[in-house]
């Protein structure tokens, strides 16, 4: 089964991540494989912002949520690399704030820079992170970066919330309300019988061994969190939500110095 990159397809985005594998849907939905018809970030349930104050979403020139980031400093959001690449940057919009895509609650705000992790070629090679620098402040706590003095977040069996505003079944509708779900950090080395290509060094996995929650099409970007601390971001996987395969995230802590770099 080929590997999918979480976030929506969009129309007539140019194709920068090389052999990546986008089915456009009416919708501008990625289309999921046939073993990931199941629920968006899958088992998952609706959240709140006033909890997760950080979460923000991507929106395209039409307005069109595709991806989602995470506030690490108040004009600051880590992305995945391939969400950053999907949109010109002049077109790229930051939505913070807004729990429910039809409201116009919260913020919208363009984005000044973009920072792409340095050897990114494509997810399922490693360091698909990006920064974005917003053009203005906006008024939402930020999640605190892991580093490497939190080594103890990424033990397996630790649990952690994934959040996003993903699609919400393979062919369906999309969710219009941010939600999330618990899943477990599992070891480097069952994420590496999983998956050939996994890296240790820039990636984590989390997820059940029997499968059934995760996240999925429209959540990459969005923050695997432990308590107020970002761990992980979400970057791909092999369909949504299926057993032996858990979701695979950008190791945040690997990249805590360019972070704190970008932030200023």
């Amino acid at each position: 089964m080929p590997l999918r990159f979480r976030r929506a397809a969009l129309a007539g985005a140019l194709a920068l991540v090389a052999g990546a594998t986008f089915v456009p849907s009416a919708g501008a939905d990625a289309a999921t494989p046939r073993a990931a018809a199941q629920p968006f970030i899958v088992g998952g349930e609706e959240a709140s912002l006033a909890d997760h104050p950080y979460a923000v979403f991507l929106a395209d020139g039409g307005g069109n949520q595709y991806c989602g980031g995470v506030l690490v400093g108040s004009r600051s959001v880590a992305t995945a690399a391939h969400c950053a690449l999907a949109v010109r940057r002049t077109d790229l919009k930051v939505v913070a704030g807004r729990e429910d895509k039809r409201s116009r609650d919260g913020w919208v705000v363009g984005v000044r820079d973009v920072w792409i992790a340095p050897g990114y070629k494509e997810p399922s090679g490693g360091n698909d992170l990006a920064v974005l620098t917003l053009r203005d402040r906006v008024p939402y706590r930020s999640a605190k970066v892991a580093d490497a003095g939190d080594a103890g977040l990424y033990a397996a069996g630790t649990k952690a919330t994934v959040i996003g505003w993903g699609r919400t079944s393979a062919g369906g509708a999309r969710s219009n309300t941010v939600r999330r779900a618990q899943v477990p950090v599992v070891s480097d080395s069952d994420c590496g019988k999983a998956f050939r290509s996994y890296d240790a060094k820039t990636m984590l996995c989390a997820g059940y061994p029997e499968g059934g929650v995760d996240a999925c099409q429209g959540d990459s970007g969005g923050p695997l969190m432990v308590g107020n601390t970002v761990i992980g971001i979400v970057s791909w996987g092999e369909g949504c939500a299926e057993a032996g395969k858990p979701g695979v995230y950008t190791r945040v802590s690997s990249y805590a110095e360019q972070i704190r770099e970008q932030i200023g």
